[in-house]
């Protein structure tokens, strides 16, 4: 295998750069010819080698200033030019390239997406249309003209602004866009088709005024208004919040339905896949509202955090990802709710981030070596990432950190940054020292708080011990001691709040944790106090306390931050499973805590208090969530117990449950904050009494009468998971009324890939011939596939290794159609260390078959060889 480490540690400035570059693109699906002229400067005064990356493309020509040139060698990574000493400061490059967008199904370069041409050129993609230096610290201007067939390609788009555009004779026309801003290559957007567009503008706060324009397939213009009115919002915000203003005349959008990632902050030319964009009350449920406004946002935000100030190099990626995913946090907690953003944001965090942290793809935000860019697109950057810069937040206020943030983007305008950049910004803004704190960018694995407490009765003293540790991860054996912001709160029995003082002074509710042990004093504490710790989880960090089921009850009742309360509900439920399952494994009888139910029914009763997070609560963990908790998982006792308390929790609340159900009424559909909240509560109940014996009747009933997704699939899910009578009635109504969207069917898919039946493995084979399935389409793949193999922990993990083989197979085909999508998908193989050993020897088995395969990629081949060693 040819596929070679990149190491951080050695980075270099590229001997040339790019100033300007002029594309012109004559599109055509089946034969695409592209010219590019590019304007190149030696930095690196002894050099005459210029090497070039490119594959996957038609080599024509090369001319070096407007004569053939041949003194070049190639292979099939690059194209190395040795330049005459004459011309090598300052010359002009023209290369012609000839390329198949049909034909490109890995998603990546120029591609078709149905009957329209785009691109994706992040990380590494711009490679496959020209030979560039496609590296992130080469910034360029860019020119591109376009030349397609008018008829069908009505609309041609690029990056910048549309200086030109006219008509050629035979019924094709061009179009010529200039972006203003030196970029790099990964940035460069184009794309091509016919579409319905919703148009609108916005004054920035210094009176300029953008236009703004949504590009989506024809037909679909009635679902674009939300990601606008979504899209003005973040620019409005963004002002407010960061006093950071939009720079260019024209800001657009484009939904494509074939697209690998979520969405692309190309400059100007935001491409998007479509599932985020496209959303009316018929199609797209409640959960996909907020992520459309939160994806929308979030590439808006790297206008500034990743376009403006773009990274050094790919090792950097956190550098753009951590702060943007944090802004984008942001936004959603100042327009929504900001607990339940925050208890969302940690559920994703410890289910996913912190699994790759304890598998074989461990790595630091900012990673050391890499063999394949496109597996460096982690939790662990993104949400992680996002987690270190929280920190920062905590550690120095929104007043420093704002200044850090002017003095960052001031300082790096136009270049190509580090996280050391970063950090050094804030270090010098706020007059903090963040040396220890740095580490987080260089260290691996989940750290680990071990809290215990003392009460000195007659003095009234009370003492935290606390001490941190990171076990060793798979990249990384030797840990150091990291800088840990741990926010507190301490209670009395009967639930008032303390004051946290020690030598008669108040002291702060964040403790910095800096050693291996500590002890934090609190004086004038009259009785032992209930500590809230980790409020706001305030580090990406796993806790240690030994909470009494009293002490947690008495969290969940009266602590004043949100997110500790749904976390006391988050042990207790944990501890329950815990317990039974030991027993099922030995054979016992399961029963649930009274003392828990009674906390339930209570915290349901009141309801009205906050609607929200009386629904978080209230929700039992998935298998996937408890799973998490585990050394070794077992998948088959998880879901045994957790089918358990399920049923416990409904048919102990079962009246209760009704009279909430009864009680919410919603008369039409609107997208605010209160009828989100109504309508999560009043379905979660509907989920619960499907595992009753009011389940067929009320879940039938709920069905029929929705008028809008949320409803619907509230219902479907709950027949589907409590098997109910009424599923496939409803399953098939569903299908006849949706088979013609995408993007609908991929909800349907995804709950027929995660239903508890012993033949789902079987239905999700026969799907894959359902005529609304395409195997090309990352988003179908990952609704029908990716479902199974990463929600449905039982079946896929089955004890006979079908679900192995039956992945094993499609990561095969993947291999040579789409391989990033296939290294997505085959994260719950790689993980086989946290399984039984009957188990471990299968998956180990599918992947040694896997490591076999010709012209494997090097997207698998990296994750396949860390699985293995």
């Amino acid at each position: 295998m040819h596929a070679k480490a990149k190491y951080r540690k050695d980075y270099k400035t590229p001997d040339f750069t790019v100033t300007d570059i002029s594309l012109d693109f004559q599109l055509d699906p089946q034969k695409t010819r592209v010219t590019a002229i590019s304007r190149i400067k030696r930095l690196n005064g002894e050099s005459r080698e210029l090497r070039l990356d490119g594959h996957s493309f038609q080599f024509v020509s090369v001319k070096l200033n407007g004569r053939d040139f041949t003194d070049y060698q190639q292979n099939s990574e690059s194209l190395t030019l040795i330049l005459p000493e004459a011309e090598a400061d300052q010359f002009e490059l023209e290369i012609v390239t000839n390329l198949e967008p049909a034909a490109n199904t890995s998603l990546q370069g120029l591609y078709q997406s149905g009957e329209g041409i785009c691109t994706q050129c992040e990380a590494e993609g711009f490679r496959q249309i020209t030979y560039m230096l496609d590296r992130p610290d080469v910034l360029a201007r860019y020119t591109t003209k376009i030349t397609a067939d008018k008829s069908k390609y009505p609309y041609l788009l690029s990056n910048g602004n549309l200086v030109a555009s006219g008509d050629t004779e035979d019924g094709r026309h061009w179009v010529e866009w200039k972006d203003p801003f030196p970029k790099p290559s990964y940035l460069f957007a184009l794309v091509a088709g016919d579409f319905d567009v919703l148009h609108d503008v916005f004054v920035t706060k210094s009176g300029r005024e953008v236009t703004l324009a949504l590009y989506v397939d024809r037909g679909n213009a009635e679902r674009a208004h939300w990601a606008m009115q979504s899209l003005k919002n973040a620019m409005k915000w963004d002002e407010t919040r960061f006093n950071l203003e939009y720079d260019l005349d024209i800001y657009m959008i484009v939904a494509v339905d074939f697209f690998n990632m979520g969405a692309m902050e190309n400059k100007g030319l935001n491409i998007f896949n479509s599932k985020f964009v496209l959303a009316n009350p018929q199609t797209a449920t409640d959960e996909d509202y907020l992520a459309v406004e939160s994806v929308i946002a979030h590439e808006y935000f790297h206008n500034w955090t990743g376009n403006r100030v773009t990274c050094r190099d790919w090792f950097q990626l956190s550098l753009k990802e951590g702060l943007t995913v944090f802004r984008d946090q942001e936004f959603s907690s100042d327009t929504g709710s900001r607990a339940v953003n925050r208890i969302n944001n940690v559920k994703f965090l410890r289910t996913a981030q912190f699994a790759e942290d304890a598998g074989p793809m461990s790595h630091p935000i900012r990673p050391e070596k890499v063999i394949e860019m496109n597996n460096f697109y982690t939790m662990t950057v993104y949400e992680k990432g996002a987690e270190v810069i929280r920190m920062l937040h905590t550690l120095l206020g929104e007043k420093a950190f704002q200044a850090g943030m002017a003095l960052y983007i001031a300082e790096n305008d136009g270049k190509a940054a580090t996280c050391e950049d970063f950090v050094s910004a804030m270090e010098r803004a706020s007059g903090v020292d963040l040396a220890q704190f740095r580490r987080w960018y260089s260290q691996s694995g989940t750290p680990e708080l071990t809290v215990s407490d003392e009460f000195d009765e007659k003095h009234h003293i009370y003492r935290l011990n606390v001490s941190q540790m990171t076990p060793p991860t798979a990249d990384q054996m030797d840990k150091v001691n990291l800088h840990i912001p741990l926010k507190i709160a301490f209670y009395d029995e009967s639930g008032m709040s303390l004051s946290l003082q020690k030598d008669g002074q108040t002291v702060s509710d964040v403790l910095d944790v800096i050693h291996t042990d500590q002890i934090f004093e609190f004086h004038n504490i009259y009785h032992r106090p209930v500590p809230a710790l980790l409020c706001d989880f305030s580090a990406p960090v796993k806790l240690d306390y030994d909470y009494t089921t009293k002490q947690l009850i008495t969290l969940l009742k009266f602590a004043k931050n949100e997110f500790v309360r749904w976390d006391a509900v988050q042990m207790l439920f944990n501890a329950e499973l815990r317990r039974n399952l030991s027993n099922y494994q030995q054979g016992l009888s399961l029963d649930f805590s009274a003392e828990i139910l009674t906390a339930l029914y209570q915290v349901l009763e009141n309801y009205s208090q906050d609607v929200e997070l009386t629904t978080l609560i209230l929700t039992l963990p998935k298998e996937t969530e408890f799973a998490e908790s585990f050394k070794v998982i077992d998948p088959e006792g998880i879901a045994a117990v957790r089918q358990f308390m399920l049923r416990t929790i409904a048919d102990n609340l079962k009246e209760l449950l009704l009279k909430v159900y009864n009680q919410i009424r919603l008369e039409t559909y609107r997208v605010t904050s209160q009828d989100i909240a109504l309508r999560g509560l009043k379905n979660l109940c509907l989920y619960y009494l499907a595992f009753t014996n009011l389940g067929n009747n009320l879940v039938n009933k709920h069905y029929l009468y929705a008028d809008n997704m949320t409803d619907c699939l509230a219902a479907l899910n709950a027949a589907t998971k409590a098997q109910l009578a009424c599923q496939e009635n409803l399953l098939s109504d569903f299908e006849s009324k949706w088979q013609h969207d995408g993007l609908v069917m991929d909800k349907w898919f995804a709950l027929q890939a995660t239903r508890p039946n012993e033949n789902v493995l079987m239905n999700v084979v026969q799907l894959m011939d359902h005529p609304s399935f395409n195997f090309n389409n990352p988003n179908r793949v990952r609704a029908l596939i990716g479902s199974f193999a990463a929600q449905n922990l039982k079946a896929f993990h089955s004890a006979d290794g079908a679900g192995y083989r039956f992945l094993t197979d499609i990561l095969i085909r993947l291999n040579d159609t789409n391989p990033q999508v296939a290294s997505r998908l085959i994260e719950p193989l790689i993980r086989f260390a946290r399984y039984d050993a009957q188990r471990q020897t299968l998956m180990k088995r599918a992947l040694e078959r896997l490591s076999e395969v010709e012209n494997l990629s090097k997207d698998l081949f990296e994750k396949i060889e860390k699985a293995l060693q």
